[in-house]
């Protein structure tokens, strides 16, 4: 079995680390370029850095907290936000990012994907999905844009298998419904998309101790899953998440 990661997420805005409940709400709760260094040192598999703000504000992603990140970590590290062009994705790589994560610009412009994979690779295109829970959609599950204020007319799996089809190499599936709630990962929507593509999942949104992230890699089939308000505020470490994972059988890496 290959192993399972751990991955933090720091939505960024106005150059602080946030978090909010369901996209709204938000506070800031630090500075992105210590906190990417304090979890590199527990251990963290890969990072990822959302600009929350950028498509919404119609503006570029902040390349100059990217490169700072990018100074202090040594895994993977995932970029998103605004990112709206090959040109786009060139810089936050060239900044020092493994990843490009796009969102709402690849709904909008679902090419992106294509142009990006044929480019630079399908290993460094992943898709972010926000998808919200809705019974008119056939898998259960509508994407939403803008950083959940804008609903689509795409059905999540149908979008995914679409993503899949135009090279992207990685999907990481956020739950509105689950977002900061702490109560679990949306264990439902993740195994649709999970076993209805070929590519690596990753499960977003709801983390609140450790068991969930092993009910996400069991039940809900995900390859790796974000976690953000439970290592953000203290109550637990990349290292004791993974302990509870290696507990219940799961692999897992240690440096």
């Amino acid at each position: 079995m290959l192993q399972k990661r751990v991955i933090v997420c720091l939505d960024v805005r106005d150059g602080k680390t946030t978090k909010g409940v369901k996209f709204k709400g938000n506070v800031d709760i630090g500075d992105p370029v210590q906190m990417a260094r304090d979890y590199y040192e527990q251990g963290v598999d890969e990072l990822v850095f959302y600009d929350i703000t950028a498509s919404s504000e119609d503006r570029g992603i902040m390349i100059d907290v990217v490169r700072n990140v990018a100074k202090e970590v040594f895994v993977p590290f995932s970029v998103g936000g605004g990112i709206g062009s090959v040109d786009d994705m060139r810089a936050v790589l060239l900044a020092g990012a493994e990843k490009i994560s796009v969102n709402s610009q690849a709904v909008k412009n679902p090419k992106i994907i294509e142009e990006g994979a044929r480019r630079f690779g399908s290993q460094a295109i992943v898709l972010g999905m926000d998808a919200l829970a809705d019974s008119a959609m056939p898998s259960g599950y509508r994407v939403v844009i803008n950083g959940g204020r804008v609903s689509t007319e795409r059905d999540a799996l149908e979008w995914a298998r679409e993503a899949e089809r135009r090279g992207a190499g990685e999907i990481v599936v956020n739950s509105i419904d689950a977002d900061g709630t702490r109560n679990g990962y949306e264990l439902t929507a993740t195994r649709i998309i999970s076993t209805g593509v070929g590519i690596p999942v990753v499960a977003s949104g709801g983390a609140g101790v450790p068991e969930h992230l092993v009910d996400v890699f069991t039940d809900g089939k995900a390859d790796a899953a974000l976690v953000a308000s439970m290592v953000h505020f203290g109550d637990y470490s990349v290292s004791s998440i993974k302990s509870v994972m290696e507990q219940a059988g799961l692999p897992v890496r240690r440096t």
